[in-house]
């Protein structure tokens, strides 16, 4: 780590910025020679200032999974987050957009982890430790100013721009279907806005799984039983606007929606 860089103040100027609702520049503009693992220390930082608030860690989430996703990003590989139990949102619930910055939201599918999984895995290994897979949907919120265009260190320190989720009821066996093949469509107030098939999403799905687990031995961490994973977003962020109801229909596991106040 650079010495420069103080990651427990840089998470609470983050969190800062997320419980007041305000954007800041992105760290990189003061500290341009940021690294990724600086990011993730402060990422590891801001999630103890949630864990000391009372929140719970429930699972993470991968981020720029698709070509699309980083396309629009202008970033280049996948990276995780952390997931809450006050990030989350019920099926069918109803988000205060006035509780965020700028958000956005995107169609995903969720695993459900059933065993441990660390280190290098195997497709098969991962999904053998899945007991569930879903579908799901993201609300993402950068802390950063226009959430547009930042770093890959810039979007790691913000938790992936991870702000709420939501997860479908009807929970499936993930080898009950070929999750490489899902058509996967997201409608707006009853309109088409983004279809996608759900190997847009790292090619497939699953293999967010075994990603995800290469970049927490990085770390040193594991991937725990009872993991919520969210495997990424198979088309760009849809912006949610007051009013919206955004509803997601993933061939075979069923159908999630959220409503925006």
């Amino acid at each position: 780590m650079t010495g420069t860089v103080n990651p427990a103040e840089l998470a609470r100027r983050l969190d800062d910025a997320r419980r007041e609702r305000r954007e800041v520049p992105p760290l990189t503009n003061e500290l341009p020679a940021l690294s990724v693992p600086d990011a993730y220390a402060i990422q590891e930082e801001g999630l103890k200032l949630r864990l000391a608030a009372g929140e719970r860690l429930v699972g993470l989430k991968m981020g720029l999974t698709s070509e699309a996703k980083r396309r629009q990003m202008n970033l280049d590989s996948p990276v995780y987050g952390v997931l809450t139990d006050k990030m989350r949102v019920q099926a069918d619930g109803v988000v205060s957009l006035a509780q965020g910055i700028h958000p956005k939201i995107e169609p995903e599918i969720a695993f459900r982890t059933a065993r441990e999984l660390k280190g290098t895995v195997t497709r098969d290994e991962a999904l053998d430790a899945c007991e569930s897979v879903f579908a799901a949907m993201e609300i993402l919120d950068s802390r950063y100013r226009d959430f547009k265009y930042f770093s890959l260190p810039d979007v790691v320190a913000d938790n992936a721009s991870s702000s709420l989720f939501v997860l479908g009821t009807q929970e499936h066996p993930p080898r009950a279907m070929d999750l490489t093949r899902l058509e996967m469509k997201m409608f707006v107030n009853d309109a088409l806005a983004h279809s996608a098939r759900s190997d847009a999403i790292s090619g497939d799905p699953v293999l967010s799984l075994v990603q995800l687990c290469e970049l927490l031995a990085k770390r040193g961490q594991v991937l725990p039983a009872g993991s919520i994973v969210l495997a990424g977003a198979a088309t760009i962020a849809h912006m949610f606007q007051p009013g919206d109801r955004v509803k997601l229909v993933v061939e075979g596991l069923g159908s999630v929606a959220v409503s925006a106040a």
